[in-house]
């Protein structure tokens, strides 16, 4: 009985919040750009005085990964996300061509949804909150069971901030009794217009099946290809400290290294100079059947935890300063786990004869879990990283940076994002890092230039006249085989009708 009790009170309250959420956008839509900058200053000047301890509360509370790296990702989207977002107009006019006469009007979509995994659950709600605001959109979190208080602790010191600074009330709001009935509530409400999953892949089809618009940061499976003429040492240094950063919870990590022939041996020894363990068939056959249990879904346990804790769970001993644990393998199918997303500083590595063998191997390795979120390239090849970029069924391409790091903009010029669009798989609107902009619509404004009767002067679809000579002229210029590549023609046209 108080299941149920708990699932109509969740109902009744999603249901009050999107509410108010309308209400309140409306007034907010009226915002300009400058005074919802004004309100977003003041919400990451607040949280940032907590970022530390909410990184600290965060890792208590879910234990997943490491608080001093949820640290940095606190304070990265306190700091440079907002001067980041200053330098951008979402709302208003947001371009003008004068010589075209054309404008172009940014207008914030209504009330979001927001959907954040546990394994970020301070800097994803930080983000969100200051690129919803920004747009002049409201927003409402559904938090993650394992991460209820921490959101909580969040939204309370955001929206209290934001209220000083004029937001109207019920813009920023999060659901304070968590179901799953109530999340449902939530993407359903006819007054929802966006939904925002971040690494929830339960509640995807959920969300799909609400018939709005899905913004959706999907599962990670990540190749690294380190190519014959990249800087070896500096490449594992980068996929080291991206793999191990928040103990691999990021979905954007390095999961599979994928090496040529020829370097095989040497990209070997600098991992292992760097922590990484190779495990033994067995070794690798009975951590991953500890990571994927029967159900298939990962073991929540395993999730987020350093190397050395890991080897101690599955049963093995690793050397004093292992950071990664390695499993070679040979091939990539659905059915093995290790062609599947990892949170956690666990990696498989491929052998390949060539960049090309390697480029077929890493597409496998990116259609596997169906989202192609994030691929690293190391090399100094350019014609290489080019044939990759062009050729990858993925999201992201990043080049001779950490994944992690790379992805949400911290070594690269992306924009700075703690969700990031999944591959063109149809689960979400877009791949980009993303940011206010997939937030608004834009409306087009065009004054009229030229009366309709100009248009014909334009000579566009003037009818050709030709006189029986001209007619005879131009028959006379068609090839032989011209005129019977038109009999063909004719003569299927024919059949068809």
């Amino acid at each position: 009985m108080n299941s149920i009790d708990n699932d109509l009170l969740s109902i009744q309250e999603a249901r009050i919040l999107v509410e108010n959420a309308r209400d309140a956008q409306r007034k907010l839509a009226a915002f300009p750009q400058k005074k919802l900058d004004e309100i977003v200053e003041r919400m990451a000047r607040a949280v940032y005085k907590h970022t530390r301890e909410l990184a600290v509360l965060s890792s208590e509370e879910t234990d997943f990964g490491k608080w001093q790296d949820k640290y940095v990702k606190n304070q990265f989207v306190c700091e440079y996300l907002p001067k980041k977002l200053k330098e951008m107009t979402c709302v208003g006019i947001i371009n003008e061509n004068t010589s075209e006469k054309t404008m172009d009007i940014g207008v914030p979509v209504g009330v979001i949804i927001g959907l954040n995994p546990a394994t970020s659950p301070v800097s994803t709600t930080i983000y969100k909150a200051l690129i919803a605001i920004k747009s002049g959109n409201a927003i409402i979190f559904s938090p993650h069971p394992r991460a209820k208080n921490t959101v909580a602790r969040t939204m309370d010191i955001l929206i209290q901030a934001a209220q000083r600074s004029g937001l109207p009330e019920g813009a920023l709001s999060y659901l304070q009794s968590v179901t799953h009935s109530g999340t449902l509530e939530l993407m359903n409400h006819p007054s929802t217009s966006l939904i925002m999953n971040t690494g929830v892949p339960g509640m995807l089809q959920a969300a799909k099946n609400s018939g709005k618009p899905v913004i959706y940061g999907g599962n990670g499976n990540g190749p690294v290809f380190i190519e014959r003429t990249a800087d070896i040492q500096q490449a594992v240094r980068d996929i080291i400290s991206s793999k191990t950063f928040d103990n691999g919870v990021v979905s954007a990590a390095e999961q599979s290294i994928v090496v040529e022939r020829c370097i095989d041996e040497e990209v070997k020894r600098e991992l292992q100079a760097n922590g990484a363990y190779f495990m033994s068939e067995e070794e690798a056959r009975k951590f991953i059947t500890l990571y994927y249990p029967k159900n298939g879904n990962a073991n929540a346990e395993m999730v987020g935890k350093h190397a050395e804790e890991l080897a101690r769970r599955t049963g093995f001993h690793v050397p004093e300063g292992t950071s990664v644990l390695i499993s070679e393998q040979r091939f990539v199918s659905e059915s093995n786990p290790y062609s599947q997303e990892l949170l956690c500083p666990v990696m498989s590595y491929y052998i390949e004869n060539d960049w090309m063998n390697a480029c077929e191997k890493c597409i496998e390795l990116l259609i596997s879990e169906k989202n192609g979120h994030t691929l690293v390239i190391h090399s100094m090849d350019e014609t290489v990283i080019r044939q990759f970029a062009l050729k990858k069924p993925v999201a992201r391409m990043l080049v001779n940076t950490p994944a992690t790091l790379g992805s949400m903009g911290v070594t690269t010029n992306l924009f700075p994002a703690m969700t990031l669009g999944s591959g063109s798989t149809g689960a979400g609107i877009t791949t980009d890092n993303v940011s206010p902009m997939n937030l608004i619509y834009i409306r087009k404004v065009g004054y009229g230039v030229r009366k309709p009767e100009d248009f014909a002067a334009l000579g566009v679809y003037q009818e050709e006249k030709l006189s029986k000579s001209a007619c005879s002229e131009k028959a006379a210029t068609f090839k032989p085989e011209d005129l019977e590549m038109l009999r063909q023609i004719l003569l299927a046209a024919l059949k068809g009708s």
